[in-house]
């Protein structure tokens, strides 16, 4: 009796695990039915996505690009492509503030960014472009990171702004015959004062002062914004200096503060004139003057020993 029971208890045992195990494969069955259709929506979904963000970066919504790329890099965090999108959007959005220390963080997230979509495509023109612009406007200390990624991108990336952000990273390192040949090719594409005066500035520091003056009088022909016109004077000034035209420098100082009154740049190099010429007591009445203008200007305190 107990070997019946025992024989009906294993068989009803073995059936049950039969049907557990054909439950199991219908269901497993089911699943991989599922799996074509559950794919292609993703995939489908995963394109609407990509093709929004595309959208919005494209259209110039880049608080929009930043903050869709940013979700979107939490499940895909090596995607080349939203990285990209994101540096390029965090640039942008740098650009647009209005605090310093804001467009520093933008800047920074836009390096990271790219940075780390160049480990995956190394060999990105764009990207080199707008990391080595990032890096100009991190300041001067970048400025050597600035021309490594920016001559990468001249190589194969057509950008007008390029020579000009090159000459100007030049000049920051002291490297003033690469920037005056930087400044050469973006002159050839869009002149403007403030490139002439660029250039000048780098020939002034390589004591080619005829070059100087040929281009800050070019400059001053051109422009017709005041602060660059009296930047412009102030350097042709120290210019004929050098070349020994003392009364013509003299002018061009009295010039600057005629056009955009009291400057104290102006009346320090003034009194920088006149202390060269031995009239030391106009020279610190000068520097006096500078000083009531700007009481931080540094070298006329120097010159006053304050």
């Amino acid at each position: 009796m107990f070997r019946k029971r025992s024989d009906a208890f294993g068989g009803a045992l073995k059936q049950n695990r039969l049907l557990q195990k054909l439950l199991l494969l219908a269901i497993v069955l089911v699943i991989i039915s599922l799996l074509p259709t559950l794919y292609f929506r993703l995939r489908s979904h995963n394109n609407n996505e990509r093709r929004e963000l595309r959208l919005s970066f494209e259209s110039g919504a880049f608080e929009s690009a930043y903050r869709q790329s940013a979700e979107m890099l939490k499940d895909n965090p090596l995607d080349s492509t939203l990285l990209s999108i994101h540096g390029f959007s965090a640039y942008e959005l740098a650009l647009s503030q209005i605090n310093n220390f804001d467009t520093l963080a933008f800047m920074d997230e836009s390096i990271l960014s790219l940075r780390r979509a160049l480990l995956i495509r190394e060999n990105s023109p764009e990207l080199h472009y707008v990391l080595g612009k990032a890096y100009f406007y991190k300041g001067p200390s970048y400025a050597e990171l600035a021309i490594k990624y920016l001559e990468k991108a001249r190589a194969a990336y057509r950008a007008a702004d390029i020579p000009e952000f090159l000459g100007l990273s030049y000049a920051t390192i002291q490297d003033y015959r690469s920037s005056v040949s930087a400044f050469a090719l973006a002159l050839t594409a869009e002149p403007s004062d403030l490139l002439l005066l660029s250039i000048a500035r780098s020939y002034f520091a390589l004591e080619e002062y005829e070059q100087a003056r040929a281009y800050l009088l070019r400059s001053l022909d051109i422009s017709r914004d005041s602060r660059t016109i009296s930047a412009a004077r102030l350097l042709l000034g120290s210019v004929l200096v050098q070349i020994g035209d003392i009364p013509g420098a003299e002018a061009e100082f009295f010039m600057v503060i005629e056009e955009s009154g009291e400057n104290a740049e102006a009346h320090y190099l003034l009194g920088e004139l006149y202390f060269l010429s031995g009239d030391t007591t106009r020279a610190r009445a000068e520097w006096r003057r500078a000083l009531r203008i700007d009481p931080a200007h540094g070298p006329a305190r120097s010159r006053l020993n304050i």
